[in-house]
């Protein structure tokens, strides 16, 4: 195996944040997440994330935090605890908080029903300013897309929709679980069309069970005949110890790290080769698309959603294991559905853990997020201060993953898909002994 194979399967944190989740701590808690609250300036906008747990059934492979739903009083109590939450979050903040984004992710967030979708917009709208939503995205499984559906989420004001799609293969497909036609991606994306929706967004994923090269090009060719805006197509992370549905997929048919980065190469000349350019390491965007304009511009950003071009500096999450970016630091609520419940159900914000942000936080925050959007930094005046984090970074020069020169810092073109490896130099937080994450391609 030589080095480029090797670092391949190395366990490090894909950085949607800094400090990632996984160093959160219970020392931060609901008196803390009421304080930073308080501390948002009600003249400056923020982002907003509304989180559904519920599927009508969980896919093998699903990493998230969701759980399988299907008797309709379920899903009316936890809509009415995220309206109950919208309603303690907004009295806590020193105004009525203007609303620049809204994003929903789960689960499957159409679960809620239409009227349930149009009663927390609602709810909302009546404790937060959302009279100036730049973009309004949701999460949707292709299979439960109808028209009325569609109709329904644009009079909302959602102009942003990402389908999970994740293989076209039906061979994949059993093997993950989630068996679906792309004839029914087909047809999601012309109903979106058709009501107005017209920025759609694809998810893929590579290194699932049964995938090859052969079949991963062929997803990617008809993928990008529908030409979305956007196409994501993230490493499928294997962690059955965290998610027990994933110990239904066979690990004697997951490609290893050597396929692993075969896919990934197949997938970036296929998307690129139908006109798509490469955003960060796992995104692609047409040309016209606000991502590619933020990453021509050096202007492309990092959240717990992937890359973006929302320079919103707070992000307020509602719903169970919801994170929120706040002024003073990271929250995250209680991932239980029935502790969240029972939390917001009492009156009290249902805070489980958090990170108070240090100076030094902030420092290598702004260097990690710089290397994963830009693939480069320069330093300056802070090189001597990470001198050690350069030393370490060596063995990644010799094996030529990266360039340093002075003070600048850049990935090479063989390096690119290893720039976890790299931002991970600079996490002061991880150790050998910690969490176990995903491989780094």
């Amino acid at each position: 195996m030589n080095a480029v194979e090797r670092y391949a399967a190395v366990s490090v944190p894909r950085y949607t944040s800094y400090p990632t989740a996984a160093d959160f701590g219970t020392t931060v808690g609901p008196r803390d997440h009421a304080r930073w609250l308080r501390d948002l300036d009600p003249q400056e906008a923020v982002s907003a994330y509304i989180h559904v747990p519920y599927c009508q059934r969980i896919c093998h492979y699903c990493g998230c935090h969701a759980k399988a739903a299907r008797r309709d009083d379920i899903i009316e109590a936890y809509r009415d605890r995220l309206e109950a939450e919208i309603r303690l979050v907004s009295g806590l903040c020193a105004g009525r908080i203007p609303i620049g984004r809204l994003a929903w992710g789960g689960g499957t967030p159409s679960i809620l029903g239409s009227d349930g979708l149009a009663r927390v917009v609602d709810v909302l709208a009546r404790h937060f300013d959302t009279s100036h939503i730049q973009e309004h995205a949701i999460e949707l499984d292709p299979r439960h897309v109808s028209p009325d559906l569609c109709r329904r989420l644009a009079d909302i004001g959602v102009d942003r929709a990402s389908l999970g799609v994740q293989d076209a293969d039906p061979v994949v497909q059993r093997a993950i679980g989630r068996e679906q036609p792309m004839d029914a991606v087909e047809a999601a994306v012309d109903m979106l069309r058709n009501a107005g929706i017209a920025r759609i967004n694809i998810d893929l994923i590579y290194g699932l069970p049964e995938q090859t090269e052969q079949s991963i090009v062929a997803t990617c060719d008809a993928v990008a005949t529908l030409r979305p805006d956007r196409i994501a197509c993230y490493g499928y992370a294997h962690l059955p110890h965290r998610r027990a549905n994933q110990r239904l997929v066979d690990t004697q048919r997951l490609p290893g790290p050597v396929l692993r980065l075969a896919l990934a190469a197949a997938v970036c000349n296929t998307l690129t080769g139908h006109g798509y350019g490469r955003i960060g390491i796992d995104h692609y965007a047409l040309a016209d698309d606000p991502l590619a304009q933020a990453t021509r511009a050096g202007r492309l950003h990092r959240n717990f959603q992937g890359y973006t071009d929302d320079e919103r500096p707070s992000l307020i999450g509602f719903g169970a294991s919801a994170i929120s970016q706040l002024p003073g630091g990271f929250v995250q609520n209680e991932p239980a559905i029935g502790a969240y419940s029972r939390m917001v159900g009492e009156g009290q914000l249902a805070t489980r853990r958090g990170h108070a942000l240090s100076d030094d936080d902030r420092c290598r925050a702004s260097i990690i997020e710089a290397l994963m959007c830009n693939l480069q930094i320069d330093l300056g005046m802070d090189a001597g201060r990470f001198a050690d984090e350069i030393a370490l970074l060596r063995p990644y020069v010799a094996d030529g993953l990266v360039r340093v020169a002075g003070t600048r810092i850049e990935m090479t073109e063989v390096g690119r898909p290893f720039v976890r490896l790299a931002a991970a130099v600079f996490d002061r937080y991880r150790t050998e002994s910690g969490m176990r994450f995903s491989g780094a391609v």
